[in-house]
């Protein structure tokens, strides 16, 4: 059974808050993301597994730990996701970086895929899919499909804000993934935004609003 972490940490939360202000512009924002981003990298990783390793410091030789050779890779669902990449890679910075493109049908409401480009050993990665907004939960699992279909076997969700409902969608269909979660809000409202929230994550990433 995969883990949902809620994130406690004061400076999570700190930031979080400017990025739910209408006043907080879109330079700002993409700061923002990029750091919150960050430091979910940091609780994301922590159970990673370690190897000891002899090396030299100037004094002596001694035992160190490092990366157990672990292949990490981090898929970002556009555009919104790309926002949290740089963060990311900030601290993985060996990690592969691939790229799902998923849009919403109108009539249907259901995800499309319209691009989809992964790291040629993705299956043999351990792959962070990034959005900074868990919402219905449907392009999510629309993403985790995929990446099982290309044989992915260890993925972890991480997002900045999420509605219980897309929680509850994303740990049914994919039971198996870990969640990472910035903070958890209220609800959905009618037009499925996140409650309280902070609008379109990707319009104010991009100033596209």
């Amino acid at each position: 059974m995969g883990k949902v972490v809620v994130m406690d940490h004061p400076l999570i939360q700190h930031k979080i808050g400017f990025l739910r202000r209408m006043e907080t512009g879109a330079k700002e924002f993409r700061t923002l993301v990029s750091e919150v981003a960050m430091l979910e990298c940091y609780e994301a990783t922590r159970d990673l597994e370690l190897s000891e390793v002899e090396i030299e410091t100037p004094i002596c030789k001694t035992t160190a730990r490092e990366l157990k050779g672990k292949k990490l890779a981090i898929v970002p669902i556009l555009r919104a996701g790309l926002g949290m990449v740089d963060g990311m890679l900030e601290m993985i910075p060996a990690a592969k970086v691939g790229h799902i493109g998923l849009y919403r049908d109108p009539e249907t409401a259901n995800p499309v895929e319209y691009y989809c480009k992964l790291p040629a050993d993705c299956a043999n990665r351990e792959v962070y899919v990034v959005d900074p907004m868990l919402a219905t939960g449907g392009s999510a699992v629309a993403a985790l499909d995929l990446l099982k279909k290309e044989g992915v076997k260890t993925i972890r969700f991480v997002c900045i804000i999420a509605a219980p409902e897309g929680v509850k969608r994303l740990t049914d269909a994919h039971p198996d993934v870990d969640l990472y979660i910035g903070a958890l809000d209220e609800r959905l409202n009618e037009h499925k935004y996140i409650v309280p929230g902070l609008g379109d994550a990707g319009d104010r990433i991009f100033g596209t609003r």
